[in-house]
């Protein structure tokens, strides 16, 4: 008797093992660095949610949730170790706010089947989700917030901004420079000079 209730036991554990685990979000925050000011209240209002859903609603579905964070000053190399040292603990899904992290993360994230949230920031071109499976720049990316910013443009300025001048100080960032042929044509194009 005793041997078949503990057999009962050991089954009904492990059966309740999974419904047992946390739901873990990492939080890769920058609390330090240069974009401090902008990552201390993003960190915070992260963990403030998920607490809040643990504490209200009992998590997600009745699953607890776990936020474990780790720091990476705005740093790509620190975000590439925080990654591997919390991606063990069941990572759901991971959202670097940084391009140069984010860079880094998805062949890694898409090696480890772990979605990268990328919201607004990112790799453009991980919109195509044939190419990047699992990389998600949802709501938008660079390119959107262009072509929000000229269509608004050309709403405002009756359709045409052809003989219009514009600053820019795009041109001025490293990584326009290095596509400064593109731009150029771009210019050209629009007659933006």
């Amino acid at each position: 008797m005793k041997t078949k209730l503990a057999t009962m036991a050991v089954a009904a554990v492990m059966a309740a093992g999974p419904v047992m685990a946390d739901l873990v979000f990492p939080s890769l925050s920058y609390r330090t660095g240069p974009y401090a000011a902008g990552g201390i209240p993003f960190a915070d209002g992260y963990a403030d949610y998920f607490t809040m859903l643990n504490e209200r609603d009992g998590g997600i579905g009745g699953i607890m949730t776990k936020v474990p964070e780790c720091e990476t000053g705005y740093n790509t190399e620190k975000g590439v170790e925080c990654y591997e040292s919390t991606k063990g603990e069941g990572a759901l899904v991971y959202q670097p706010l940084s391009t140069g992290i984010t860079y880094q993360l998805i062949p890694k994230v898409t090696a480890d089947g772990i979605p990268l949230h990328t919201m607004g920031y990112g790799r453009t071109s991980a919109a195509n989700g044939k190419v990047f499976s699992h990389v998600f720049n949802y709501p938008a990316n660079y390119w959107n917030g262009a072509s929000v910013a000229i269509n608004h443009l050309l709403e405002t300025n009756g359709g045409d901004i052809k003989g219009k001048k514009w600053p820019s100080c795009i041109t001025t960032l490293p990584m326009a420079k290095s596509r400064s042929a593109r731009w150029k044509s771009f210019r050209r194009s629009t007659a933006m000079n």
